[in-house]
């Protein structure tokens, strides 16, 4: 370094069981790793670690064929091969399984080569590697596994050299000839397999959908998976939706049909105040207030969601069956009244008895003591075998559902409120009761606008950003366990886009993202439209 001499630090000796005349010699760019091919086809991988260098894996590619090319690309986890038949493949380190050693596996494969030499030559600085044999040359990117382009050159070379900022490429002849061709690449990284396609990344056991845009190294290679932020959104949707439609529907109905007008004009007011709640505060409530509440209190607030339409339930069927002369002591509409102590009795059983269920049948065995403990949120991974985060789904669905039921509330009651009352009277006058003429009349009527509510309400959801920020983890996964949380399509831009540099791969991914929500909530507010529109021509009014 600097004015110093090279020196050599160790020598050391490595006998080697594999027979066959030694082919090939690559060592990784940081010297930990040696790979050695032999003619009989064998490959050996040499490591070099605190313990001093040791033979750690065997390997026969191509059905034992001997090797006609093997290098190693940028970063030093995966090595290019090409046998003698053409074929091209890639070999990474990963783990086969979580406690084992990082060994050498086949990930990926790419189209043949001619018979003729092989040339070669790896990017300085992405996943990019040209190679070519006479005169057909191509550049192909290792992550994807696509050819980003192939053509033919001016001559045929033996040697190739890829410059540092990927932008030309130099190739040499046996006479000394050299020539730089341009290559016009800016994006390797990006193509349609990489966004929404299955990819094996280097260290992966298989192919997965991930996105994880930056990293802390420089040979850190880009995992720009859509996939996951899209099932992100529409999962985030599904629980908002899950919790707030039932509520809003519900409460548009009773307020609409049953409650008593005095009272309507106190609840429906205090309705619509709720959607003026800037969603910053609500995802701050979720992330601070409620996500500690309920991560201590799962099974009272699943005890909860069973007990109170339970008890509604319970007291709708009793009173339905007390003398006549009893309910007609509470004009229309005024049962609520009865229903309301039930109901926070029901709630508060639930969220008491809660720590009692936890007790008796959720308990958690520690494998290493045997001790037991009364714990939902051990419990849980130990039952399932899948995580529990305390910001989680669940968190997210009660404060996005608590968004959305305002909006939701407001247009489905405008609905159901101007169904014309000569068809209600007229109902009423046959004979109908308040729950037929709600069933058969106002329902029907009003089902063009009760469908664009819901539509209204799904785009609230899925456009949704601080409260998806603040109260979900943040992590792009893909699955639906309630106890985990995701990341959005517009949570994700919201958050990355401030530190994307202009112009990059990442910066126009997250362009891309953007487009692809406008199409999501596009087609689904196209699709929605028709339906609201064969709705209303069924059910219009001649």
């Amino acid at each position: 370094v600097g004015k110093g001499k090279l020196s050599l630090l160790e020598e050391k000796e490595i006998q080697s069981d594999s027979a066959g005349e030694v082919t090939f010699i690559r060592a990784s760019p940081n010297g930990a790793m040696v790979l050695v091919a032999y003619s009989s086809g064998m490959v050996e991988y040499f490591l070099a670690d605190s313990n001093g260098i040791s033979k750690r894996q065997t390997f026969k590619p191509f059905d034992g064929a001997p090797l006609r090319q093997l290098d190693f690309l940028f970063g030093g986890v995966s090595a290019v091969m090409t046998g003698a038949d053409g074929r091209q493949e890639q070999w990474s380190l990963f783990r086969p399984d979580e406690s084992g050693e990082r060994l050498f596996g086949k990930t990926k494969e790419f189209p043949k080569l001619a018979s003729e030499p092989v040339v070669f030559a790896a990017s300085q600085r992405n996943r990019t590697f040209l190679t070519g044999t006479g005169k057909d040359f191509s550049i192909r990117h290792s992550t994807s596994g696509v050819v980003r382009w192939s053509g033919k050159i001016d001559s045929s070379p033996t040697l190739a050299v890829l410059d540092a900022k990927g932008e030309n490429f130099i190739v040499a002849t046996a006479n000394g000839d050299a020539r730089r061709y341009a290559i016009r690449d800016p994006h390797p990284e990006a193509n349609w397999k990489a966004f929404f396609g299955k990819v094996w990344y280097e260290g992966g056991a298989k192919p997965i959908y991930q996105w994880q845009s930056t990293g802390g190294t420089d040979d850190f290679e880009p995992k720009l998976s859509l996939t996951p932020l899209i099932f992100g959104s529409l999962k985030g949707t599904a629980y908002a939706l899950l919790f707030s439609v039932p509520v809003a529907l519900l409460a548009a109905v009773f307020s609409a049909a049953f409650l008593p007008l005095e009272i309507k004009r106190i609840v429906k007011p205090v309705m619509e105040i709720m959607s003026s709640l800037p969603s910053v505060v609500l995802g701050f409530l979720a992330g601070l207030w409620l996500a500690p509440i309920l991560e201590t209190r799962v099974p009272s607030v699943v005890l909860m969601i069973l007990l109170i339409p339970l008890m509604a339930l319970l007291v709708g069927y009793c009173w339905s069956h007390l003398p006549i002369w009893i309910r007609n002591r509470f004009e229309n509409g005024g049962e609520w009244l009865i229903v309301l102590p039930f109901l926070i009795l029901a709630g508060w059983l639930g969220w008491y008895l809660g720590p009692v269920l936890e007790s008796v049948f959720l308990i958690y065995k520690d494998p290493a003591t045997g001790r037991e403990i009364a714990d939902f949120r051990l419990w849980w991974p130990q039952a399932t075998g899948i995580p529990f985060e305390q910001r989680n789904s669940m968190v997210l669905g009660f404060m996005m559902g608590f968004a959305v039921i305002p909006v939701i509330f407001t247009i489905a009651e405008d609905a159901l409120s101007n169904v014309p009352k000569s068809l209600t009277a007229a109902a009423a006058a046959l004979g109908a009761n308040r729950w037929q003429v709600l069933w058969t009349v106002m329902l029907p009527v009003a089902s063009s606008g009760i469908f664009s509510a819901l539509m209204i309400g799904f785009g609230r959801a899925v456009g949704e950003t601080m409260i998806m920020v603040m109260a979900t983890g943040n992590t792009p996964v893909t699955d639906w366990n309630i106890f985990n949380g995701m990341r959005t399509l517009s949570a994700n831009i919201a958050v990355e886009l401030p530190e994307a540099p202009v112009g990059s791969t990442h910066y126009r991914t997250l362009f891309l993202g953007a487009v692809v929500l406008f199409a999501m909530t596009f087609v689904m507010n196209t699709v929605a439209e028709l339906l609201r529109q064969r709705l209303r021509e069924r059910n219009k009014i001649v």
